[in-house]
């Protein structure tokens, strides 16, 4: 079993109040912070000055998961906001190898999502390029989906070829993460969680944390 970091969405918090929100997960590794356009998908969210207030009052470091068009023109002024990460989608990317080492000159975290029907082959010859690999485990764009399954073994490709080529490259997955389906997504190699309804869905989403992470510790559900 691999290593595990939650990052809660913020996508799932309540938008009228982000900075206690924020306080809520201080259990977590980071915030998972979703900028949708309208375009690339069928959601709109938050983009660079919400982006920036929240890196000022957050406690914790921010993962950015940008899920816009024209990634090589937006993504490196996220980075210039001094987040953790900057997580750009492949297909959103004409220039994926350049976007990411412009990234990383610029203080910030590599990274790369990749959607359910993208395949991770192509893509594994610049994984040194990278910091994180993000597969989605669901479609991008909605909160509350159910976990996909069928990206299990897309998990253990990505995980073997990491792993084959000794990177330090962290594994995410994103969608439907739930105390059930975290030990699975676990299983397959993924060493990254996002979790979005699953921890802000609760009462006590810093206890939420710790459940999820305790599950992946012990390699039991409790359900």
């Amino acid at each position: 079993m691999t290593a595990c970091s939650i990052h809660p969405s913020i996508l799932s918090a309540d938008f009228t109040n982000l900075e206690a929100e924020l306080h809520r997960i201080h259990t977590a590794d980071a915030v998972h912070v979703d900028v949708m356009d309208n375009h690339f998908v069928p959601n709109l969210t938050l983009g660079l000055p919400v982006v920036q207030r929240l890196e000022q009052v957050s406690r914790l470091p921010l993962d950015v998961h940008l899920m816009i068009e024209d990634a090589d023109r937006w993504a490196p002024d996220y980075a210039d906001l001094g987040v953790q990460s900057v997580t750009f989608h492949a297909e959103a990317s004409a220039a994926p190898v350049r976007l990411a080492r412009e990234l990383r000159s610029r203080g910030t975290k590599a990274a790369m999502a990749l959607r359910p029907a993208t395949a991770v082959e192509p893509y594994l010859d610049m994984l040194p390029e990278l910091d994180m690999l993000l597969l989605m485990t669901v479609e991008p764009g909605f909160g509350g989906q159910s976990f996909l399954d069928i990206i299990l073994p897309k998990i253990r490709r990505a995980r073997a070829a990491i792993d084959g080529a000794g990177l330090p490259l962290a594994l995410q997955v994103d969608g439907g993460i739930t105390r059930e389906t975290i030990l699975r997504a676990a299983e397959a190699g993924a060493d990254v969680f996002v979790a979005g309804s699953s921890v802000y869905g609760t009462e006590d989403p810093a206890a939420a944390i710790d459940s999820l992470r305790h599950v992946v510790a012990s390699g039991e559900t409790g359900l």
